[in-house]
C-alpha cells in the first residue's frame, strides 16, 4: 500500500516540516452557467521558457500556454479580465504584446463560445465581452508627460482597437492622467470624452497605490472619500455608459460607500483581494424576485486577480449561492481570502509571482517563469506559505503534481527532500 502523500513546507527561519496532503481536488466545475454573481478572474500571462524575458526586454509569450489558461477560467464558468495589472501590464507586459493579448484572447472567447462544453456553463447568447473584457489605458505612449488632449486621444485608440476584438472594455487608471491633472474637473472631463468614443458600456477601474504607486491622487484627491465622489459624478453624469466599477484600493467600506451609491444597472466589481468574501456573499438581507425567488441584498461582483489563484473555489462559491446556501459560499470564499491575503502581502504589486506560480503548481505551465524575470520577487519560504494555503484550502487542483514540481523546486535550493516524500 502507497504511502499517503504528504508536501514538505520551508519555514522562515529555514527549517524544514511536513503536513499531509489530500490527494483529491477539492471543488468540481460547473455544469450549468453560474446565476447569482458576475465574476471576472484577472489573469497573468505565461513566457516562453526559452525566451529573453528578462527585465526590460519585450515580453515572449508562451501563446498555447497562455490562452489554454484562459480556457481553464472559462470552462470553471469564470470571464477573464485580460491586458490588466494581473497580466504584468507596466511590469514586464509592452504595448505590442498588450495589443497582441487582447486580439488573441478575444479570438480565443469567440472559439470557446463554439465548444458545447464551455457554452453549457456561460448564458444562452453569450457574447466575447461575457467571456473577456480588457484593460485600455493610455501606456502605448512612451512620453512621460502628456496633455490632457493627448492622453484622451491615447484613451480611445486603444478604446477601438479592443473594441473591434469584440472584447469589453476595461478603463484602467492612467499614469499619465495621474501625473497631469490636477482637479477632480480635469478627471471628469478625460472621462467624459472617452466615454463618449465608447459604442459599448465600459467598466471602470480605481486602483490603489497598494497596486501602483504612480496612482497616488488618482480622481483628484490623496483622500478617499473625495476621490468617490469624483468617481460617482463621472458615473452620475451618463450611466448608460458604464456596465460597473472595479474597486482595487483593499478598502471594503470605501466599496461599500460606493456601492450604495450607484445608479441602477452599474454593478460593483470588487477588487479588493483583502474583503471579497463578505463583499460578494451580500449583506444577508433578502429581496424576492417576481416568480418568489429569494436572493440576498447588497452585494458585489468581481474582477479580481485572487481569482487567477483560487478559480476552482471562486466557481465552487457560486454555485453554492446558485444552490441557496450563502453559508457555504462563506466558508469557501473565506477560506480562499486566507490565501489571497498571503499572496498580496506587501509590496502587493509582486502578487503576480503568486498568480504565476500556483499556475505553476497546477500544471497550467511548463516553468515557473514570468515576463520581466518577476519570478524572482518572492522568498522561497512565502512560497512555501502559498502551497500550504493553496493546499488547505482546496485550491491545488493537482494535488500530486503540486507536490513533485514543490519538491523538486527544494531540492534544486539545496534542500534534502527524500524521493519518497511525494508519495
Amino acid at each position: 500500500m502507497a504511502d499517503a502523500l504528504s508536501l514538505t513546507l520551508l519555514d522562515e527561519d529555514g527549517g524544514l516540516r511536513r503536513i499531509p496532503l489530500d490527494e483529491s481536488a477539492a471543488f468540481a466545475p460547473p455544469t450549468a452557467p453560474l446565476r447569482s454573481r458576475v465574476i471576472y478572474a484577472a489573469v497573468h500571462v505565461i513566457p516562453q521558457v526559452h525566451g529573453d524575458n528578462t527585465p526590460g526586454a519585450p515580453a515572449d509569450i508562451d501563446w498555447g500556454a497562455t490562452l489554454a489558461f484562459r480556457r481553464t477560467m472559462w470552462s470553471r464558468g469564470l470571464g477573464v479580465a485580460d491586458a490588466m495589472d494581473t497580466a504584468q501590464r507596466n511590469m514586464g507586459l509592452d504595448p505590442a504584446a498588450t495589443r497582441e493579448l487582447i486580439t488573441r484572447s478575444a479570438d480565443a472567447a469567440r472559439e470557446a463560445l463554439a465548444d458545447p462544453q464551455i457554452a453549457a456553463v456561460f448564458p444562452a447568447g453569450a457574447a466575447v465581452s461575457d467571456l473577456v473584457v480588457a484593460g485600455v489605458s493610455t501606456d502605448q505612449r512612451s512620453e512621460h508627460e502628456l496633455s490632457l488632449d493627448e492622453i484622451v486621444e491615447a484613451y480611445i485608440e486603444q478604446l477601438r482597437a479592443t473594441e473591434a476584438t469584440g472584447a469589453g472594455a476595461v478603463l484602467m487608471a492612467s499614469r499619465h492622467l495621474a501625473r497631469v491633472a490636477t482637479t477632480p474637473g480635469e478627471y471628469e472631463d478625460v472621462y467624459r470624452r472617452v466615454l463618449e468614443a465608447a459604442s459599448k458600456p465600459v467598466v471602470l477601474h480605481w486602483l490603489g497605490t497598494a497596486f501602483d504607486p504612480q496612482l497616488e491622487g488618482y480622481f483628484g484627491s490623496d483622500d478617499t472619500a473625495e476621490g468617490a465622489r469624483t468617481l460617482l459624478r463621472i458615473i452620475e453624469a451618463d450611466p448608460a455608459r458604464i456596465r460597473g466599477v472595479k474597486m482595487s484600493l483593499l478598502d471594503d467600506a470605501a466599496e461599500i460607500a460606493v456601492r450604495e451609491r450607484l445608479p441602477a444597472g452599474v454593478r460593483m466589481l470588487t477588487g479588493d483581494d483583502f474583503h471579497f468574501s463578505h463583499l460578494i456573499v451580500g449583506d444577508g438581507t433578502a429581496t424576492t424576485e417576481a416568480g418568489g425567488e429569494q436572493v440576498l441584498g447588497e452585494y458585489s461582483d468581481a474582477l479580481l486577480g485572487a481569482f487567477a489563484a483560487t478559480a476552482p473555489a471562486a466557481s465552487a462559491a457560486v454555485q453554492a449561492l446558485d444552490g441557496g446556501d450563502p453559508d457555504e459560499a462563506r466558508r469557501i470564499l473565506d477560506a480562499s481570502e486566507e490565501l489571497g491575503r498571503h499572496v498580496f502581502s506587501a509590496p502587493t504589486f509582486h502578487y503576480k509571482t503568486g498568480v504565476a506560480f500556483l499556475a505553476w503548481l497546477n500544471g497550467h505551465q511548463r516553468a515557473f517563469t514570468m515576463v520581466g524575470g518577476m519570478h524572482s520577487a518572492r522568498s522561497l519560504p512565502h512560497l512555501s506559505r502559498t502551497i500550504e494555503l493553496a493546499a488547505t484550502t482546496g485550491n491545488l487542483e493537482r494535488p500530486a503534481l503540486a507536490a513533485e514540481r514543490w519538491h523538486s523546486m527544494l531540492r534544486l535550493a539545496g534542500y534534502e527532500i527524500d524521493e519518497g516524500e511525494n508519495r
